[in-house]
């Protein structure tokens, strides 16, 4: 494997694990441990923090690459297993002791199983019923021991029900005192239940938040098919929302046909809960939808390198990405994986519509844009629909802006410092604005003496708009004003180059370009092994000339 490759591996893996990866090394860091990596991956080796992550980690590693990771920690070689590190769907209620009952176990001492859990019963752990030591398996609230290692299995639904707008304190009072009245152990919750209508809900998307567990929402029609297992069913309920019981529903819907209620509705002011439990681990993300949600992401000019760990984060945890194809084909690995909703230019609106329909389908999206998502891309456009279209669906969708790195931003810093003063950016592109609107537009800048960003400055159709440009400029500043050329920035090709105003036309720019026209203040710095820096002074010279003088 190439080192590149290996290095996106270890990034990609990383990231889904919420972890760092140091690239000059080669490893992973879990907290305290380390995992290293052969530099052709062929061996994984956690070398710190075995039993606090990195063994899973390197587990993960080895399995990508094809290999076996090199295990040592004592529990795993004679056992099989890790005691603190339980597999998904159950949780160590006293972590702090495993150590050393670990260390007991491996002096000889044997262990008695309370309570079911396959993971445990078929491993090679000396289990006999007259054991020292015990490992017990139980939904409800135990501290443990140092003689006994407590696992809480993900086998309870919390279903909830509130009105719009309640308080996230009163609808965890409820839940916790649900748990305390029952001495149900809060990490035995798999997830929190409720209706789709409540997909956005900040008290039930908090409330999951705060127990460390996904919010997972059911239609009325799945909610009603728990019609005769309600214990406290309403007919003011359906006729409001379409299921007579949203809390026990919910709680039942998760907990399955083997499943039961084992706390009915509890009511507060403005709220309700019940809880259902199953007969093995919950996996929450198979059942219903989630609350959906819509990243609108810049990915920069194209160079990875210029990707924001924000935008890598976005889009890793994302399930499925919208955009134009090539700018879904520049995320190479981080697409991996993922649902892709490929478009064309031009093809806008049907992107943001889908992206935005995706979400409110409880699809984890990401609508992915060149550059920055607000400046000439999809973020506007998306809040556009929002507010002309009336559906409600898509206002419940969880909606944020990733920003990005700019091509006004990468083309000044490929040059110097062009935008070191005032300046703007105006797209040259009449399909949605028009050509007089950005003639005057222009004018504007002109007359302000801004620097300014043009963005689409020509088109296979649409060449004079940009020459317009041009010349209004040129009324306005000195003739040598240096004019910044952008092409194809962060991507094979890339090129920029600084032309006098006077000497730029149509011919020297194309759609895959920025341009950057100086103001009258814009210089040109040679630089001593041939071309220059451009940068506009922001005044500093003259505040140190007037401070003399004060001194003087």
């Amino acid at each position: 494997m190439e080192r590149r490759e290996l290095l996106e591996l270890l990034l990609d893996l990383a990231r889904d694990a919420g972890i760092e990866v140091r690239n000059e090394s080669g490893s992973a860091a879990v907290q305290s441990g380390v995992v290293p990596v052969a530099e052709d991956g062929s061996a994984v080796v956690p070398l710190l923090g075995g039993h606090r992550g990195a063994n899973a980690l390197a587990r993960r590693i080895a399995g990508s690459l094809g290999v076996s990771a090199s295990i040592t920690t004592a529990g795993d070689l004679v056992f099989g297993l890790a005691l603190d590190e339980p597999p998904a769907g159950y949780r160590l209620a006293n972590p702090e002791h495993a150590k050393a009952f670990m260390a007991r176990l491996l002096s000889g001492e044997t262990v008695s199983l309370k309570g079911e859990a396959a993971w445990l019963s078929e491993s090679e752990l000396p289990i006999s019923k007259g054991a020292t030591l015990s490992l017990k398996v139980t939904t409800t609230r135990d501290e443990g021991s140092d003689g006994e290692l407590v696992y809480h299995p993900a086998c309870l639904a919390l279903g909830v029900g509130c009105e719009r707008g309640t308080d996230l304190t009163e609808l965890e009072d409820l839940a916790f005192a649900a748990f305390d009245a029952a001495k149900l152990a809060p990490q035995s919750v798999a997830g929190v239940f409720s209706l789709e209508l409540k997909s956005d809900e900040a008290a039930i998307l908090g409330l999951a938040e705060r127990l460390g567990v996904p919010a997972r929402f059911f239609s009325a029609e799945r909610l009603e098919k728990e019609r005769s297992r309600l214990v406290h069913p309403s007919d003011t309920v359906f006729r409001e929302v379409g299921c007579h019981g949203v809390a026990e529903g919910a709680a039942l819907a998760a907990a399955g046909a083997e499943g039961a209620m084992i706390v009915p509705k509890r009511k507060s002011r403005r709220a309700t809960v019940a809880i259902g439990q199953a007969k093995l681990p919950i996996d929450a993300s198979k059942l219903g939808r989630g609350p959906g949600s819509l990243v609108v992401a810049g990915l920069g000019p194209g160079d990875p390198q210029w990707q924001t760990p924000e935008f890598r984060r976005a889009v890793g945890a994302a399930t499925d990405l919208v955009g134009y194809a090539l700018y879904l084909d520049l995320l190479g690995s981080l697409a991996h994986g993922k649902t892709r909703h490929d478009y064309a230019l031009g093809e806008e609106d049907e992107r943001v519509r889908r992206a935005l329909d995706l979400a409110a389908e409880g699809r984890d999206v990401a609508l992915v844009c060149s550059g920055d998502p607000g400046i000439y891309a999809m973020a506007a456009l998306a809040f556009e629909l929002l507010d002309r279209e009336a559906r409600p669906e898509w206002r419940r969708v969880a909606l944020r802006v990733v920003p990005g790195l700019s091509a006004l931003q990468a083309a000044a810093a490929r040059i110097g410092a062009p935008l070191g003063h005032d300046f703007c950016a105006i797209s040259l592109s009449d399909l949605l604005t028009p050509a007089e609107t950005i003639a005057r537009r222009v004018e504007a800048a002109a007359e302000g003496d801004f620097v300014v960003a043009f963005y689409n400055p020509v088109s296979m159709r649409r060449r004079e708009l940009f020459a317009r440009a041009l010349e209004i400029l040129g009324r306005h500043r000195p003739p040598e004003t240096p004019v910044v050329i952008g092409r194809n920035l962060g991507r094979d090709g890339e090129s920029v180059q600084v032309l006098d105003l006077a000497a730029v036309g149509p011919d020297d720019v194309d759609m895959l370009c920025v341009v950057l026209v100086g103001s009258s203040e814009t210089r040109r710095v040679a630089k001593s092994s041939g071309g220059v820096w451009v940068y506009t002074p922001r005044g500093y010279a003259a505040k140190r000339i007037k401070g003399r003088d004060k001194v003087a």
